[in-house]
């Protein structure tokens, strides 16, 4: 009996150990770090905030996390409510939207929204202050928005920027932009800042309004003249547009800032997992504007699932099993 006992306890000692250890990766330098725990991951609902969403749950599996997968969790300001609360540990966002939306109390140099170093190192800066929020690295593809319009469209009315597109709403011209209610909402580089820049006014009946972001559903709408629609809401890296026949309007004016993509994590949860910026900074280093106008493309073009396409995309560069 007593025999027994100890074979038991020796057994329950080396599973509670076997199920305690965490696994590890390697860095660049070949140092190993454990990597372990649980994490919860969020993001927008558009397409490109599915994608990137994938990336980070699939690099963090495959680095040894248990992932709660709360992708697609909402608009801007639900994902950004969620991160503060604790409700999700992280979420891809861009430095145009943490410039012109987070800190709003906060002076900062209108100039810093158009430089995407200093739009960076803005950011990283006052929510690290304010709010205890860590910016990883962000992917050098800046998918600012742009308002998208049919190349036959553009063609034969001559409008190659929003300024020429001004002039054609201004003469009559038929119009009617499809574009989320956050878009069409805010003043700081939507909707209301185009109009103020280059001078004209949608009226309610030129606007198509769909409650969500995503542009794939604006682009076909824009492509297919869906209830007249023939301008779209879009973003620099959109895979769709070329394949939809939709040319993007140039700025002039330069209204938009700078939006590169990075991971915000809540401070808490890299002070307990630092490796985290270990597996992801890489990642995002590397997607370039073609990497994720492919990526986007595959998911709002082919139909693919963002999983898949994330995953697939890993893979190919080796950067998980």
């Amino acid at each position: 009996m007593f025999k027994r006992v100890v074979v038991l306890v020796v057994v329950f000692t080396l599973a509670f150990a076997i199920v305690g250890c965490a696994s590890s990766t390697e860095t660049d330098n070949g140092d190993t770090v454990k990597s372990g725990g649980t994490v919860t991951v969020g993001s927008k609902i558009d397409t490109e905030g599915g994608v990137l969403g994938q990336i980070m749950v699939a690099m963090l599996e495959d680095n040894g996390f248990t992932v709660v997968d709360k992708t697609k969790t909402g608009t801007t300001e639900v994902v950004r409510k969620a991160l503060l609360a604790g409700e999700i540990d992280m979420y891809p966002e861009y430095t145009g939207t943490a410039l012109t939306q987070f800190f709003t109390g906060t002076t900062i140099d209108p100039g810093v929204s158009k430089d995407a170093q200093a739009a960076f190192d803005a950011v990283k800066k006052l929510d690290a202050e304010q709010n205890d929020i860590v910016w990883l690295e962000r992917a050098p593809a800046n998918n600012t928005w742009a308002i998208a319009i049919p190349e036959a469209l553009s063609t034969s009315e001559n409008i190659k920027t929003l300024e020429d597109w001004a002039s054609y709403i201004n003469k009559g011209g038929a119009v009617k932009l499809v574009a989320s209610q956050e878009f069409v909402d805010r003043t700081e580089d939507g909707v209301p800042a185009i109009e103020a820049a280059y001078g004209f006014k949608l009226k309610a009946d030129q606007l198509i309004v769909l409650s969500g972001g995503d542009t794939a559903q604006t682009e076909a709408a824009a492509a297919q003249g869906t209830n007249g629609a023939n301008a779209a809401m879009a973003y620099g890296t959109d895979g769709s547009l070329s394949a939809l026949g939709l040319v993007t309007l140039g700025d002039p004016k330069s209204i938009w800032p700078v939006y590169e993509a990075a991971p915000l994590v809540r401070g808490d949860v890299m002070t307990e997992y630092p490796e985290i910026a270990t597996i992801l900074d890489p990642v995002f280093q590397g997607l370039t504007i073609e990497t994720l106008q492919e990526l986007n493309g595959k998911v709002a073009v082919d139909g693919a699932d963002p999983k898949t396409v994330a995953r697939d995309y890993l893979q190919s560069k080796g950067l998980i099993k």
